[in-house]
């Protein structure tokens, strides 16, 4: 008779949903605040004149200069034009990872073909070589296709990522059954059909997931751009230098510079952010 309670108290609550108390909620606003503290800080900053920012102690609440200096950065960085080119370098790195990625990952996870576990391992392989060892080749190699100061010289060695291969393989060897390949092969589908009807929308969180972290990547890639383009024909990171020169740099227009190359960066998130937290827990369950 005892065993009854015990049962009924089981399966009433086992339909409930887990509640966060006071003490996860206090967690949470905590690391909330900590993430947002740069951000805010970054836009107080550009609210005030370089002269307050460097008091003591700094200020801590918005100013009336917010306007001026975006307006100061936006000409002297040339951002109109280091806005679109991040926005072209950013979005064609993004789709050609996204895509020749998720190809490259479903041959590795289901396709049967010779020596697939030594190029797989080569492919990771490259993941391990720091990239600088690579500047002084390929700036001669851009130079010699005469593509210095041309974006192309900032997205071809950037289109194809070893990490994204790896990501995607990692994701299709789990959520992708090969008998659903199986069955499309009997029907007659070939592999761009397999790949476009099937692959595809299997992969579709890992796609968003894997974009939003290329995007990010190389909306801030400064090393690189930093050699191959000029100011006349700037990305964003590399637009912003511009503001830093000079013997006393002013601190304030640097600050809205960075707030003004921060914003898409935000837009993009806002934009995407359903399907990249989709994507993601969604890889935590099937993992």
């Amino acid at each position: 008779m005892a065993v009854i309670p015990s049962t009924r108290r089981v399966r009433t609550k086992a339909g409930k949903q887990l509640h966060a108390g006071p003490f996860a909620y206090g967690v949470l606003i905590l690391f909330t605040a900590i993430s947002l503290f740069p951000l805010i800080w970054t836009a107080i900053a550009a609210s005030r004149t370089s002269g307050r920012l460097s008091q003591t102690p700094p200020p801590f609440w918005f100013g009336g200069n917010l306007a001026k200096n975006l307006g100061t950065a936006w000409t002297d960085a040339n951002l109109s034009t280091a806005l679109l080119n991040s926005a072209i370098v950013a979005g064609s790195i993004t789709i050609g990872t996204v895509l020749f990625s998720t190809i490259a990952g479903f041959a590795f996870a289901k396709l049967r073909f010779r020596f697939k576990t030594f190029l797989l391992m080569l492919v990771i392989a490259t993941m391990m070589v720091p990239p600088q060892l690579s500047v002084v080749p390929l700036f001669l190699w851009i130079a010699k296709l005469d593509w210095t100061n041309h974006l192309q010289a900032v997205v071809l060695p950037t289109f194809v990522s070893a990490f994204g291969v790896f990501f995607m393989r990692q994701y299709l060897e789990q959520a992708l059954p090969t008998e659903l390949i199986e069955a499309a092969r009997v029907d007659g589908a070939s592999s761009m059909r397999i790949v476009w009807h099937v692959v595809f929308p299997v992969a579709r969180p890992a796609m968003a997931v894997l974009g939003m972290l290329t995007f990010v990547f190389a909306w801030n890639d400064f090393f690189w751009p930093i050699i191959a383009l000029t100011q006349e024909n700037p990305t964003v990171q590399v637009a912003l230098t511009s503001l830093a020169q000079g013997y006393v740099p002013d601190e304030a227009v640097v600050m809205a510079g960075a707030l003004l190359g921060t914003l898409p960066l935000l837009l993009v998130f806002i934009v995407f952010g359903k399907q990249i937290v989709g994507g993601i827990m969604q890889g935590a369950v099937k993992g």
